[in-house]
């Protein structure tokens, strides 16, 4: 059996601090990272935040959607709670569904250049228009991944409906 992670290895996480701090505009600096112990396995690891907010930058009328981020890592991965704080930063923030999917993205491979990484937004409709945005990154041995997955996408592809996730 694997030893469990030491206390000297979570102490720069800001998980299970007593006072949790939300940030109401965007901040990446709320993104944490580990070391993964298993860096010669790859795996895929999936977030699912069926409860994103931005703001419209023209109206600032509210867009809410579901975010799903799909990675395989590399030596770092993201720490979940950190996830969730960066993604409510956004809760105030104006920019367009493509520009939120797009940040993200580059936000996250930043900061644990994965082996791979795609990022889709499923937004709800204003207008009567739903927006499926969808960026991906790759180091270059996974580019044929990442490549097949562009080739292929269309909204739900990657996704799971949610009745999935809450059973």
């Amino acid at each position: 059996m694997k030893k469990s992670r030491s206390q000297a290895e979570l102490k720069h996480l800001g998980l299970g601090q007593s006072d949790t701090i939300y940030q109401f505009s965007y901040d990446k600096n709320f993104l944490e990272s580990f070391n993964n112990k298993n860096p010669s396995s790859k795996a895929w690891t999936t977030f699912i935040c069926p409860e994103f907010t931005s703001l419209c930058p023209k109206t600032g009328q509210p867009d809410f959607a579901k975010i799903f981020i799909n990675y395989i890592a590399d030596k770092k991965m993201i720490e979940s709670k950190s996830v969730k704080l960066y993604l409510f930063s956004f809760r105030n923030h104006g920019d367009f569904h493509e520009d939120c999917i797009q940040t993200i993205c580059n936000d996250i491979v930043n900061l644990i250049k994965p082996f791979y990484i795609e990022v889709m937004g499923e937004f709800t409709p204003r207008g009567g228009i739903s927006i499926f945005p969808f960026a991906s990154w790759s180091q270059k041995r996974f580019e044929k991944l990442k490549q097949d997955r562009f080739t292929h996408y269309s909204p739900g592809k990657y996704s799971v409906t949610l009745d999935r996730v809450y059973r």
